[in-house]
């Protein structure tokens, strides 16, 4: 499903190019559940922009299905990154004046679906993630583990072959961290949802099939 070969991020410095990442090589399979570990700069969250497409500043190659995503322009990966990711955050990114209907639909607004399907899968959503009776309040009447669930939900809502997860427990307690944890292992070995995610915690990363270790912008062996 991804190939990466050679991927290379480096930010031009005062004192010198930085590099990111260095030379990193891995394939990740449809329906992997992979983790990201390593310490604060090694890399992880840069590995992570590039795999989401938000970073175009790389070389390399990259590789996404039958894509090469190296060979195409913004818009064309953008478009791609909408049809086939979805994202989910330590800090929610859940917008604070839509409620969490509106912010269920918005990832479904950008792939042009039709409002009676958006709504029939928005309904559906919340039915399957127990969260009807929040449809209609803000994040902020929500506590931090709501907010992250509607967080996950709102990544799977347009049924994304990806999911990309950058410190998907890092503002729960314990029991709301292994909560999102577990609902992300039932939605890899029984819906085949492809995941990714970054994180400091051993135990989380142990939910992944292996993991990718970074430091200093190097894939360790």
């Amino acid at each position: 499903m991804i190939q990466f070969k050679s991927v290379d991020r480096v930010y031009p410095l005062k004192g010198g190019p930085f590099y990111a990442l260095r030379g990193i090589t891995f394939d990740i399979a449809e329906g992997d559940f992979v983790s990201i570990m390593g310490p604060s700069g090694s890399g992880k969250s840069t590995l992570l922009n590039v795999l989401g497409m938000h970073d175009s500043g790389w070389t390399g190659e990259y590789r996404f299905g039958k894509d090469e995503i190296h060979r195409l322009p913004q818009k064309r990966r953008l478009d791609l990154q909408k049809k086939n990711i979805g994202f989910v955050f330590q800090s929610y990114h859940l917008l604070d004046d839509l409620t969490v209907y509106e912010n269920l639909e918005i990832p479904l607004s950008y792939r042009d679906v039709p409002k009676a399907e958006r709504q029939t899968i928005v309904c559906d959503t919340l039915d399957r993630f127990h969260i009807v009776a929040k449809r209609d309040l803000y994040p902020s009447q929500l506590s931090g583990g709501q907010q992250q669930l509607v967080a996950v939900a709102r990544a799977l809502v347009a049924k994304p072959r990806l999911i990309l997860a950058d410190e998907p427990t890092g503002n729960l307690h314990s029991d709301q961290g292994r909560e999102i944890m577990e609902l992300f292992k039932r939605l890899n070995e029984k819906e085949g949802v492809t995941i990714v995610q970054v994180t400091h915690s051993e135990a989380n990363a142990a939910y992944g099939h292996r993991i990718l270790r970074l430091a200093d912008g190097l894939l360790l062996k």
